[in-house]
């Protein structure tokens, strides 16, 4: 019937963060600061979260004086990220199947 979410994934802007990077192999904090429309305090605090379960790796580097960060998904972020996915699909494929009843 329905299965499990993942409750690291239930948080809107680390589903969005995750949304992103599995799309590209890699971002950096100011595209995902603008394509999530997050604070940059906020947004710092949710990758943390995130690299704390390895669901991405962070690089902090240096373009030319400034610092640099960017964001990756790991192999586990994207197991994660699929399973929540499907997980998701089984709500909506049972409300999907009462709705033609």
């Amino acid at each position: 019937m329905f299965k499990p979410l993942d409750p690291l994934l239930n948080s809107e802007l680390r589903l969005a963060i995750m949304s992103l990077l599995i799309g590209v192999e890699e971002a950096d904090f100011k595209f995902l600061k603008e394509n999530t429309g997050a604070t940059a305090g906020n947004l710092s605090v949710q990758l943390k979260k995130l690299s704390a379960a390895a669901y991405i790796e962070i690089k902090k580097s240096f373009k030319g004086n400034y610092p640099h960060t960017t964001c990756k998904l790991t192999p586990k972020g994207i197991k994660a990220f699929e399973k929540h996915v499907e997980a998701l699909k089984s709500y909506i494929n049972i409300k999907t199947k009462k709705d033609e009843s």
